[in-house]
């Protein structure tokens, strides 16, 4: 592999070197393990850096690495200013930030603002103190109602399925938007909002280039007594049904007071720290979180959430540039993450399948079809990569790897599993360990044992079984990022092609200020393929014509098609 250092010229450098960045989460559990415990590790992940390098990522953003007893795959905190034991030692990180620098691959963390872990040394403070004590007023605790408080204080429910408040022995509950084991912090608090800007010091202190925030949108609540309960409102449509900045505990206007805060922290060092909010809200509402004196960028989850569309993701691609231009910050792009099923199966499923009964059923109802998803997953990444803004690519999609949807229940970690009452199995489908190798115990992860069980079929698709081969999806992938770095300029526009009617018929086709060419055919027949020098295909091309379910990267020169 080539020793790429920080002087490569693919790399992005200066104060906005994040704006058209590609961005590789690591879920470092299941990145790669050192130590052959079965859980990857912080050694694992500077280990395998020459094969990101080699990738052409400009950074990476792990997944929570703290201490954690683990009851929400790590994004149950107990300590924010250290590295699990599991996983490593702050030395371990900070050779891996060396590292990482080395390559010229920028480091970015997740912050967990909304919520501690239950084993964290503020909340065993609250529970040992009495109630309206200076330790429990860091969390959010509440009397019930009911003629003896039986009742929780409101009828909020939490994301993983259930209620949202803990009865404790004394007869006091406690709030956690998420698991039980989550208690969820009390930000209208100065020691909450002090603690954590001595944690985003120690972590830039260390190197550290950014931060993910998690649930951005849910930190401030609104705790005037008496709680005002939600009423017969499904917790998935309370953010379509309210009006904005209503919400007791979701996207309120206060949270950006926050946010203003981390931006002078973040502006204390050169280059200025990134942030990027992790807020499930409506378009117009992430203006506010990607603004320059907030955070700076935000996640665009509606890309992610549309199906395979033409005209449906042009409107989404125009949407989301706007509401990025409006802000002063870069579109981002998203297909895969540590929390939805992998694209590579999403786009194998038919249109309207209920992906929960898909899980359940281990995969079998309905089948998929692998091939398809493979190949709209491939073309969907070239489309992603070609638009302007940062793509952020989560660990394992350069290798087309599926959702492993057959995973037993007792194989199942993911609080949503039992907390849905074993109606939703939950994420750890596409957390499985990454294959390395065709061959072995874990195929190359580490040790005999990994945390969740990998498919036997694996192996065909691990990183030693697709390098070097002409069109496997990790070469794919290594040439898209490479003619990116190449071709990317630093005008992030677009000017679409063609007419609405080449849309209906599923054709996109867009110019970058630079001169070249994307376009993405989502129908089945054949379309005619402007002049110009191919760059690019995801699929093998049909003759003069873009084949179904692909797309093609053209230099200047192609026709107005």
């Amino acid at each position: 592999m080539t020793d790429r250092t920080a002087s490569a010229p693919h790399r992005q450098d200066g104060p906005d070197w994040w704006r058209q960045a590609a961005v590789y989460q690591i879920y470092p559990r299941s990145f790669a393990d050192s130590d052959g415990d079965g859980l990857g590790d912080i050694p694992g992940i500077t280990s395998r850096l020459p094969y990101l390098s080699e990738l052409g990522v400009d950074a990476v953003w792990l997944s929570p690495f703290y201490p954690s007893a683990l009851a929400d795959g790590g994004y149950d905190v107990a300590d924010y200013r250290n590295v699990d034991p599991r996983l490593g030692t702050l030395e371990d990180f900070d050779a891996m930030v060396a590292e990482a620098h080395r390559f010229g691959i920028k480091v970015i963390i997740d912050i967990v603002p909304n919520h501690t872990s239950e084993d964290h040394e503020w909340f065993q403070q609250a529970l040992r103190a009495e109630p309206g004590s200076p330790e429990r007023q860091r969390y959010v605790f509440r009397q019930g109602k009911g003629e003896n408080g039986e009742l929780p204080p409101a009828d909020w429910q939490s994301a993983f399925g259930g209620p949202a408040w803990t009865r404790l022995p004394d007869g006091w509950w406690y709030l956690h938007l998420f698991a039980p084991e989550q208690p969820d912090l009390n930000w209208e608090n100065p020691e909450v909002r002090e603690d954590f800007r001595k944690t985003l010091r120690f972590w830039s202190d260390r190197g550290v280039d950014g931060y993910r925030i998690d649930v951005a949108n849910a930190l401030m609540k609104d705790l005037e007594d008496p709680l005002r309960d939600m009423g017969p409102i499904s917790f998935d449509d309370q953010m379509e049904d309210l009006e904005d900045g209503s919400h007791p505990f979701w996207d309120r206007d206060e949270v950006h007071e926050i946010y203003r805060d981390w931006r002078e922290v973040f502006n204390e060092y050169d280059p200025p720290r990134v942030g990027i909010a992790e807020a499930w809200v409506k378009n117009h509402r992430l203006v506010l979180y990607a603004r320059p004196e907030g955070l700076g960028q935000a996640f665009n989850f509606e890309y992610l959430k549309t199906g395979w569309d033409a005209q449906e993701l042009r409107r989404v691609i125009d949407v989301s540039l706007r509401t990025a231009q409006e802000a002063g910050a870069s579109a981002t792009w998203v297909l895969s993450n540590h929390d939805v099923i992998r694209h590579a199966s999403r786009f194998a499923l038919p249109e309207g399948t209920d992906t929960d009964e898909w899980l359940l059923s281990g995969g079998t109802k309905p089948q998929a079809d692998a091939e398809r998803g493979l190949r709209r997953a491939r073309a969907a990444t070239m489309l992603e990569l070609a638009l302007p803004g940062s793509a952020y690519m989560y660990q394992g999609e350069e290798l087309g790897l599926p959702e492993v949807a057959s995973l037993k229940e007792e194989d199942l970690q993911d609080p949503t599993w039992i907390r849905s009452s074993h109606t939703r199995k939950g994420r750890d489908g596409c957390r499985v360990p990454l294959p390395w190798t065709r061959t072995g115990a874990s195929f190359g992860f580490g040790g005999e044992n990994p945390w969740l069980p990998q498919p036997a079929g694996f192996g065909e698709l691990s990183v030693e079984a697709q390098e070097g081969q002409e069109g496997s999806t990790l070469e794919l992938y290594r040439e898209a990022l490479r003619l990116r770095h190449k071709l990317v300029g630093t005008d992030e526009s677009l000017t679409w092609r063609g007419d609405e009617e080449s849309e209906r018929e599923g054709l996109l086709h867009f110019v970058r200020p630079e001169g070249w060419h994307c376009l993405t055919n989502f129908g089945t027949d054949t379309k005619p393929l402007p002049e110009g020098e191919v760059l690019l295909s995801s699929s093998p091309l049909n003759g003069d014509g873009i084949p179904g379910e692909t797309t093609v990267w053209l230099r200047d020169g192609a026709g107005e098609g």
